[in-house]
């Protein structure tokens, strides 16, 4: 139980959906259900099954970490932010607002690189 309320508070995904995150950073393009579970797969035993996939990827376009996309009859998901570290900063400016933007602001004038990556991510996920 205290695990999930670290989750909610942090942001961090659950590890099924860091796996799914990391094969959709290292494809560097969208991947279909069937793709993202096939690349899963092969180091899995037992397999994982499609719709438990399928919900993962539904859960983190959902969450606004992933972008859903139409293709013909199917869909395929592509990241939204570049890394870990982006889905924390998106969890926290969506559950602190501008408090949390403000907050960023002031650390990041001390330390150019910070700010140069904050300027970043927020235009990813502007």
């Amino acid at each position: 139980m205290a695990k999930e309320t670290r989750r909610e508070v942090t942001g961090a995904l659950g590890p099924l959906e860091t796996e799914v995150m990391q094969v959709l950073w290292k494809a560097r393009r969208p991947l279909a259900v069937r793709d993202v579970l096939d690349r899963l797969n092969r180091r899995r035993n037992p397999a994982l099954a499609y719709t438990t996939v399928m919900t993962v990827l539904a859960r983190l376009a959902e969450k606004q970490v992933l972008q859903r996309i139409k293709e013909g009859r199917g869909y395929v998901y592509e990241p939204l932010v570049t890394d870990q570290a982006g889905i924390a900063v998106q969890s926290v400016i969506r559950d602190y607002g501008e408090n949390a933007v403000a907050h960023f602001v002031e650390q990041a004038r001390a330390d150019p690189k910070l700010l140069a990556r904050l300027q970043r991510l927020m235009s990813q996920n502007g």
